[in-house]
Order: structure tokens, then sequence, then C-alpha cells
């Protein structure tokens, strides 16, 4: 029982800036999707992950060929030979590219000091926000895996290597395929289970309307970012750094001049649809009284 306990403890002590990020996905799909979504997609995004990366150490698909090192085996939680934390990484890591997706296409309304998103259940589940938001995904990847190759110069520790040397950073582009595979999966998952879910005009238990709500994903998608940028400046690796700053350079200029420009230039037919499938939406508060480019 005293092990037990040991590795829950370890599991949570040695990743805190995992279980961080974890908590700040529970912050921002709460109040979006509901208690009962965001429990469900938890479960099942975690399952898809440790599938595709069980697969992928005893098959090579779909990432490759590659292995953990188990030095903290006893220390916190595997699950047959892969770590807990590794697959519930990729949960927060689709929520985050799912909203941030969301925020990019959809219309926004000024509404009071808030700004909204006039999403609907039809832009949730379109396959623009599958399609997008699955590459949002990879190109976390692109930053994230080279730097966590060089696990050993900082504090996650070796955990993993592939058994051949990769051409972008150490890493196979095979990854990078097995990524944008395993990423859509992830959030068509999300997109079904927001459909059969929870239905019903009465608002979902959890879900609420926090001043600048819609922002949240996508803040935490910048985060994880932020994150491992700065860790690759830390372990001296600066090209790894300048190569991640330039990927992330333009689409987040993009994102910031295209959501800039969109502010309350939504058609009167997209805010009357958003406030029909969500009524409670802080978009029924005055905003600046121009809707519409057009009518």
């Amino acid at each position: 029982m005293t092990d037990i306990l040991d590795i829950a403890i370890g599991t949570i002590t040695m990743r805190p800036y995992v279980f961080a990020f974890f908590t700040a996905y529970l912050v921002a799909a709460v109040p979006h999707l509901g208690w009962k979504k965001t429990l469900l997609f938890t479960v099942a995004g975690y399952l898809i992950a440790f599938t595709s990366e069980y697969s992928s150490i005893n098959t090579g698909f779909p990432y490759g060929w590659y292995y953990y090192v188990d030095t903290t085996r006893d220390r916190e939680l595997w699950v047959a030979g892969v770590p807990f934390f590794d697959s519930l990484s990729y949960v927060f890591l689709t929520y985050c590219s799912y909203a941030t997706a969301l925020l990019v296409l959809g219309p926004v309304k000024k509404a009071g000091r808030d700004l909204v998103l006039l999403e609907t259940g039809r832009l949730r589940r379109s396959f623009s926000v599958l399609f997008l938001a699955s590459l949002f995904q990879v190109f976390l990847d692109i930053v994230t895996d080279p730097v966590a190759l060089q696990g050993s110069r900082w504090f996650l520790g070796r955990i993993y290597g592939y058994k051949e040397v990769g051409a972008h950073f150490g890493i196979p582009l095979s990854n990078y395929l097995g990524w944008l595979l395993v990423s859509a999966l992830l959030v068509a998952a999300l997109q079904l289970i927001d459909r059969f879910g929870g239905r019903g005009e009465e608002k979902p238990a959890g879900v609420a309307a926090p001043p600048l709500r819609a922002f949240y994903g996508p803040f935490l998608y910048l985060c994880v970012i932020a994150f491992n940028l700065t860790v690759t400046l830390y372990i001296g690796e600066r090209l790894m750094a300048i190569t991640g700053f330039f990927i992330y350079t333009l689409p987040i200029a993009m994102a910031g001049v295209l959501l800039f420009q969109k502010v309350d230039r939504y058609h009167k037919d997209e805010l009357a649809a958003h406030l029909a499938e969500f009524p409670w939406s802080n978009a029924t508060s005055t905003g600046s009284g121009r809707p519409g480019a057009s009518n």
C-alpha cells in the first residue's frame, strides 16, 4: 500500500508542470463543455493516446520505432511500458489545439468588456476545426518533442529515445505523420463526444461564461509553447529554439490580425444560431452595437 501511495505522489511531484497544464485544461474545458463531456474526453483521449504509444513501441506504428527508458518505473506510474503522464499530456494538448482552432474560425462578438466566440455545434464539429486543430497539435509536437528528447539535460530526465536518429533534431519525420493521424483521431473523438455526450436545452453541469472564456484554451496553447521554448533556451539549444520561434511567428501573427479584424463583424444569423444553441451565452450582453459585415 505504501508503494502504491509513493508512486501516486511521485507521478505528480516528478511532473508538476504536466499536472499544472492538466489543471489549466480543466479550468478551460469545464466552463466550455461541461463536466460530463470533459471527463468523457479525458478518459477517451487518454485511451487513444495510450493505445497509439503502446502500438508504436511494440510495432513501430504510428510514430515509428521508439522506446521508453524505465528508470522512473519505481517512482511514478507506468502502464504497460508507457509513462502515465505522457499519454495524459495528449488530452490537454488536443483540447487547447481544438479551442484555438475554434477561436480562429469562429465569429467574435464584443459584449461589454467581454469577447464572446459565437460558436455553434456545426462549427464545433466541422471538418475545418478537425483539420486545423490536428495541425495545431502537430505543430506543438514539432516544438515539444525535440526538447523532450534532450530530457537528460533538464528536469524531465531521459525517458525515451528513437532506434534511429531522425532528420529533425533527432526526431524522425514518421513521428510527425503519426501525430497528425492520432491528433485527428483525438479531435474527432472530442467532436463525437460533443455531439452525443449530453443533449438537451438545459445548461450542462459545469458550463459557465466567465469573461474571455474563449481565450482560455488558446492561452494554454501559448503557455505550452512558451514553456518548451524556455526550456530549449535553458539547455542552450539556440538553433532549436530559433526554429521554434520562426515556426510560430507567422501563425500567431495571422491569428492575432484575424481576431482583431473580425471582432463585431459577425452576421446577425450567426448570432441567432449561437444563441439558439447556447442561450446562456454572454453574447446576450450589450456590445458595441455594430453587428454584421452583411445582413
